[in-house]
This record gives C-alpha cells, sequence and structure tokens, in this order.
C-alpha cells in the first residue's frame, strides 16, 4: 500500500484511521459526520451535536461548513459547546464560544446554539441548567479532540471521573492543560490562561451516540499511544474511548508516530491490539 493511503484498524471497540496529512484528516472526518447527521435527520428529522473548540479541529470544522456537494441541513442541527473557561464571556477573542462562532456557526445557520455561560457570576446554576438541556433527548454527536495531556473536554487527569454524577462541572486546570493552551497559540503565555473551566464529564461522552474524535500532529502523539496502547484509566481519561461501540478516531502520521501497535505494512481492516 502507498504511504499516500489512509490505515485502519482498530483497539478494543475503537475505530481508528491514520489519514496522510492534517487536511486529509479533517475532510475525511468530516465527510463522515455530514453522513451520520444527514442519517439523522432522516431518521428522527433533527440532531444534536456537542462540538469541541480549539485549533486541532480547524481542518475538521472548515471541511464539514464548506461542503456544498451534499450539505447538511443545518436548520435541523441543535448545536452544544463542550467546554469553557470560568469567566470568559462570549465575546471574548479567547473563549471558546467566539472560536465556534467564528469558525463554524459564522458558516452555517444551526437550528439553534445553546452556549456554555461561563462568564455568569453563578458557575453552579450554569452547570446544572446546561446539564438539563443535555439531557432533555440524547447526544447524536461529539466532535472532540484529546488534549495533550490526554484530556476530554477539561476532564484533565487529576479530575477525570469515568462514572462522574454530574454532567456539566466547574474544574481546576492542571499545569499540562495550561501549557497545552499556550502550545495551542491561543494565549501568549501560562499566567494568561484562565485556571478554571466549565466541562462536560466523561459519562456525557460514554453516552453520546456517536463520537467523531479529531487528532492531528506532532504534540498529540504521546497521548494518542496512551490512549491507544495504556491501560483504560484515569490517568489517560481519553483511553475510556477505546470502549464506546460507535467511535471513530481519526489521525494524521504525526499524532500516531508514537503507536507500536501499528505497523506501516498492515492491510486496511486489520485489528490489532
Amino acid at each position: 500500500m502507498s504511504e499516500s493511503s489512509p490505515r485502519y484498524f482498530a483497539v478494543d471497540r475503537l475505530a481508528v484511521e491514520i489519514h496522510p496529512t492534517r487536511a486529509d484528516l479533517g475532510r475525511t472526518a468530516a465527510a463522515a459526520a455530514a453522513e451520520y447527521l444527514r442519517l439523522c435527520i432522516a431518521s428522527q428529522h433533527f440532531a444534536r451535536v456537542v462540538f469541541a473548540c480549539a485549533p486541532s479541529q480547524d481542518d475538521f470544522l472548515a471541511s464539514l461548513a464548506d461542503d456544498l456537494t451534499n450539505p447538511v441541513d443545518w436548520g435541523k442541527i441543535t448545536a452544544f459547546q463542550m467546554d469553557e473557561y470560568v469567566g470568559l464571556s462570549g465575546d471574548h477573542p479567547q473563549s471558546f464560544q467566539h472560536y465556534l462562532r467564528e469558525h463554524f456557526l459564522a458558516r452555517v445557520e444551526v437550528g439553534a446554539f445553546h452556549p456554555l455561560s461561563a462568564g455568569e457570576k453563578d458557575g453552579t446554576e450554569v452547570c446544572a441548567r446546561y446539564a438539563e438541556m443535555l439531557l432533555e433527548l440524547p447526544i447524536d454527536l461529539i466532535c472532540m479532540g484529546v488534549g495533550e495531556n490526554g484530556h476530554i473536554a477539561f476532564n484533565d487527569p487529576p479530575f477525570a471521573d469515568f462514572d462522574d454524577r454530574a454532567r456539566v462541572k466547574q474544574v481546576k486546570l492542571d499545569d499540562a492543560c495550561l501549557l497545552q493552551q499556550v502550545n495551542d497559540g491561543c494565549f501568549q503565555s501560562v499566567v494568561e490562561v484562565p485556571r478554571g473551566a466549565l466541562t462536560l464529564t466523561v459519562p456525557v461522552f460514554r453516552a453520546a451516540r456517536r463520537l467523531s474524535i479529531h487528532v492531528p500532529g506532532p504534540r498529540k502523539a504521546e497521548a494518542v499511544r496512551a490512549m491507544l496502547e495504556g491501560p483504560i484509566e484515569t490517568s489517560c481519561p481519553a483511553s475510556i474511548l477505546r470502549l464506546h461501540p460507535n467511535a471513530t478516531l481519526f489521525l494524521d502520521p504525526a499524532s500516531a508516530s508514537g503507536l507500536t501497535i501499528w505497523a506501516p505494512d498492515r492491510k486496511p481492516g486489520c485489528v490489532r491490539r
């Protein structure tokens, strides 16, 4: 198989795809997500989607918004945020709400968007209110990434709970997570990064009907290795995604570079642990 071809395998229940470039990753993941959303709309006339907000999602969101060949009926989509920095209003340039509006919502007109209002004073009330909205109906799709420390949303290793009783909660960001925000170019120094955030918890991801996981770049290689080759434990929160019955992890060669379970000469469709 040529180096320009994608590779496919699985770890536990998690499908894994390695695409030749970061752009290929974004296009392929977007096409798969769009097809799934079209199926949801055809069967139930709507879909509920959670979006991650980070530079790792740029290619995916751009491809999803630019698909004019067979576009999703975005008017039937209800969109949710995955997390938000405590204390930042939705129009703050470093807020995740601002990111999502700029990179996606300004380009497609969804039926409804529910922002996670972390700028409000009563974070407990915001979390409770958002949890109620999430629980009204199943979440059809979560479009997400994985952090450099293996976090999903802001469930960092020191605080992640696979069986969290909350669905949305306020957390303190650990040092590795703070540094990632600088590495991503969102802040110039760690001092500028807010120390707290509101986040969806791990059970929200476990209960979603489908997960589309987009993890490009060399800085994610160690997290990907721990996610796929390490034990399923909160030291790498993303490892729990291996047990999801309908999830795909999209990688590029850089993010897959630390894996030993994947061999470049393996054929498509192989399952390997």
